[in-house]
């Protein structure tokens, strides 16, 4: 929003200055009787100060007139000065430079994600999302916050290359609004999340960006249970809780350890992380349709695990008997390290 604000501050200088030249030239005219090419040069040297003299002696009402219209300026120059000398030492110029190339390359951007608001749990988002090799735009109204994230103040890393900091596609101004989902490129998104506080402003986020893309899939934030079915009615696919996720989370670290030790692996919050990966019927090499689980041998092949499978009626199926023949719709979940995972692409995804 800073940035928007000194662009208004240069537009209206320029207006202030455009005006100031126009209310010279009707003054000289008028009062003077001046052509308008002798009007438009008083008016210039009248402005600029330069004393070069008057093409004829001014009359009473003139001479009052360029008094009170020198005292004007004084005030519009002094403004103007002050506007250019903030964009020139304090680097406003890059800055909207910068603004606007990102906004260009945004417009280019299709089937990206949008994440609004970069608190806690939308950087946790952004990061994941970019280490899946996701497109991401971040809609934040705090400019100061997305410097320091940026600059590397905060010490995390968002370019995955070992460096703090990171560039991050950034529109500045408030998600709720059409303009700033627009200027996000809300229309050719292919998913958006929105974690901002207040549970009132991501229910008018779903809302307005599922009116501006009915194909969108919306993953929202909530505080309160009972924000949870004015999300889905607003036109959220799935409501996520970040603070009861939490707490359960603690309480069967007592009861089930292991447990959640697992899921630890799987979600990436271990250092001995694994990978849950999905591969649908489509994206299954086209010469393995039609074959069961067990003629795929996926163990033995990859030595990755198929744990589940999605069937296209919806229902899921945990640990799927060997002799199931995978059929359009279906959805496999595999299971493994990295390497396992990156095998298993290779040798079973369509290329």
């Amino acid at each position: 929003m800073l940035q928007r604000f000194n662009i208004n501050r240069l537009i209206l200088a320029f207006v202030l200055t455009g005006l100031s030249l126009i209310f010279g030239m009707a003054g000289f005219t008028y009062i003077e009787h001046y052509g308008p090419v002798d009007a438009f040069y008083m008016t210039v040297t009248t402005v600029a100060t330069v004393g070069f003299g008057e093409i004829h002696t001014f009359s009473e009402a003139g001479r009052l007139f360029v008094s009170f219209y020198i005292l004007y300026n004084l005030v519009v120059v002094a403004y103007l000065v002050s506007v250019f000398s903030s964009f020139i030492f304090d680097g406003e110029l890059r800055k909207i430079y910068r603004m606007i190339r990102t906004d260009q390359e945004i417009k280019r951007f299709s089937g990206h994600v949008i994440v609004c608001g970069f608190g806690r749990n939308g950087r946790r988002a952004y990061q994941e999302l970019r280490a899946s090799g996701a497109r991401v735009v971040v809609i934040e109204a705090n400019q100061e916050l997305m410097k320091n994230i940026t600059e590397g103040h905060t010490g995390e890393d968002y370019d995955g290359d070992g460096v703090p900091g990171g560039n991050i596609y950034t529109v500045f101004g408030d998600a709720t609004t059409d303009l700033v989902l627009k200027q996000a490129g809300v229309e050719r998104a292919s998913a958006l999340i929105t974690s901002l506080p207040k549970d009132a402003d991501n229910v008018f986020v779903a809302l307005s960006a599922r009116a501006l893309n009915p194909r969108l899939k919306i993953i929202a934030r909530a505080s309160l249970k009972t924000s949870e079915s004015k999300l889905l009615s607003a036109g959220a696919d799935s409501v996520v809780m970040p603070d009861e996720i939490g707490g359960s989370h603690m309480a069967k670290l007592v009861v089930r350890p292991e447990v959640i030790r697992f899921l630890d692996l799987i979600s990436g919050l271990s250092a001995d992380k694994l990978r849950l990966e999905e591969m649908t019927f489509a994206q299954l090499r086209k010469d393995l349709h039609g074959r069961s689980i067990r003629e795929l041998d996926v163990r033995s092949i990859t030595g990755a695990t198929i744990i589940g499978l999605r069937k296209a009626d919806g229902s899921l199926l945990v640990s799927p008997g060997v002799d199931y023949v995978l059929a359009p719709g279906d959805v496999l979940l595999v299971l493994g390290s990295e390497e396992q995972i990156e095998t298993f692409e290779v040798r079973f995804r369509q290329l």
